[in-house]
């Protein structure tokens, strides 16, 4: 099949599908018109790329994931490797998770502070400093 009819059997555009191309995601042969042509095998592939990208792993991790990879959603066989890296993601995002936290709270911290100071000027002028700008 060709490149536009694997994107509309996928709903995956074009050009994303010439990315996982690129990436090694995904592998076309080239038709006598240089045309990519793909296998029946492929809608499979891609919808597994979609299901993992939406996991949050990246064309390198799925890369090293898709041979272990079975089924559309897809499972994942228990090679080591592949458990590692799984592992070594999973820690990256608690990771991620744990300073977008830390940021939160920080952030909310700051709006209570404000809230808490809504009445007050801005900046606070003292007695003094109110003098100075009248003058």
């Amino acid at each position: 099949m060709l490149i536009g009819e694997l994107s509309r059997r996928t709903g995956v555009n074009a050009h994303q599908l010439r990315y996982y191309e690129a990436q090694g995601l995904l592998e076309a042969d080239r038709g006598a018109n240089g045309y990519r042509e793909y296998d029946e095998s492929a809608v499979l592939r891609v919808k597994q790329i979609r299901h993992l990208l939406g996991a949050g792993l990246s064309s390198e991790d799925i890369a090293y994931l898709l041979p272990c990879a079975i089924g559309e959603a897809p499972e994942l066989l228990g090679c080591p490797e592949l458990l590692a890296a799984m592992r070594s993601r999973l820690q990256r995002l608690d990771e991620q998770m744990d300073r977008l936290a830390q940021s939160r709270d920080a952030l909310a911290a700051y709006i209570d502070a404000a809230d808490r100071m809504a009445g007050e000027s801005y900046p606070p002028f003292d007695d003094a400093d109110q003098e100075r700008v009248s003058a």
